[in-house]
């Protein structure tokens, strides 16, 4: 079937709780509404109140109470409407979500997905465009996934689903409908920790996710036209990563351009340079180079466009990268 982003994950989240009954959707919105951008529309009408459960605007209670269903038991998926919300449960995230394994000497496991609306590219409001996803990955025991595509997002779910520990998952609320793609009716995963080779090539590794993935696919393309191959990297799972594939890459091409939505200070570009650093710093030709948002907070709608990277920004560093 042809799907895109929403759709993909609508029919993932059917299948997962015809499979499995202790698999429960909460959030605001998410019941009656089908949630703010319609991921969970119909599943109120076909699994009941008890099971797609519309909570009250309190992202500190949605989490807190997610991580108590998991450790007794349930499957619980947790929406926060938009990922900028999502810092009024900060706390539970960081002090209870991704330590209990550790508190408990793996006597209680909190196996449970947060799906968080993330980024920009929508000309939402403040706080309805954040990026920050290096908040997450900073953190011990926690997964992290970051969807490029309908397929993608599909199959990560899945796999966040059957994974016994809490993932952070991340949706790019611009590709929601941005394309569509052949999608298996049935039930697939994708493996958590292992990167797509979007493109092969030989001279530079360009490497993204989310998003940006997406963003950096024209200027790739008009990269090729230049006479640059790019070997494009899509990273889809940022914590663990895949720092084999990465490494490869940039043994077989010794040029780097990271591309993210996120200010550049601390951004997981910056761990993705110094990784290479340390791993394959013979093996570059030119310093890396991080293409992405400003040391800003997210303007508003009207200069959005200016913070995001795009084709030009992206095809700057591919060939400054390439020519240096």
């Amino acid at each position: 079937m042809k799907a895109n982003m929403v759709e993909a994950l609508n029919l993932c989240l059917k299948q997962e709780m015809e499979k499995d009954n202790s698999v429960v959707v909460m959030g605001e919105d998410v019941g009656i509404d089908g949630g703010v951008f319609r991921v969970t529309e119909g599943l109120n009408a076909k699994f009941g109140k008890d099971r797609v459960i519309d909570s009250p605007l309190s992202e500190n209670g949605i989490i807190g109470t997610a991580i108590g269903m998991a450790a007794l038991g349930l499957r619980p998926i947790a929406e926060i409407q938009f990922q900028g919300f999502d810092y009024e449960g900060y706390h539970q995230v960081i002090q209870h979500l991704a330590r209990m394994r550790n508190r408990t000497r793996g006597q209680i496991t909190l196996p449970m997905v947060l799906r968080l609306p993330y980024s920009g590219g929508i000309k939402a409001l403040e706080h309805h465009s954040e990026s920050l996803e290096s908040i997450y990955i900073h953190l011990p025991g926690l997964k992290v996934i970051c969807p490029a595509s309908p397929y993608d997002a599909k199959g990560l779910l899945a796999a966040a689903l059957d994974d016994p520990d809490p993932v952070i998952f991340f949706e790019p609320k611009r590709l929601y409908r941005a394309f569509k793609e052949e999608v298996p009716e049935e039930r697939y995963t994708v493996d958590i920790g292992k990167a797509k080779i979007v493109k092969e090539g030989d001279d530079v590794t360009l490497i993204s996710w989310g998003a940006m993935s997406y963003v950096s696919m024209d200027a790739v393309a008009e990269a090729e036209t230049q006479g640059v191959s790019v070997e494009h990297i899509d990273l889809r799972t940022l914590s663990p990563c895949d720092w084999d594939t990465i490494m490869d890459s940039v043994n077989k091409t010794g040029r780097v351009v990271v591309v993210h939505e996120a200010p550049k200070t601390l951004g997981f570009g910056a761990e993705i340079a110094a990784r290479i650093a340390e791993k394959a710093l013979l093996s570059l030709e030119a310093p890396v180079k991080r293409v992405t948002g400003w040391d800003i907070t997210i303007p508003y709608p009207k200069e959005e466009d200016y913070y995001f990277p795009d084709k030009k920004r992206i095809l700057k560093g591919i060939l400054e990268t390439a020519k240096f």
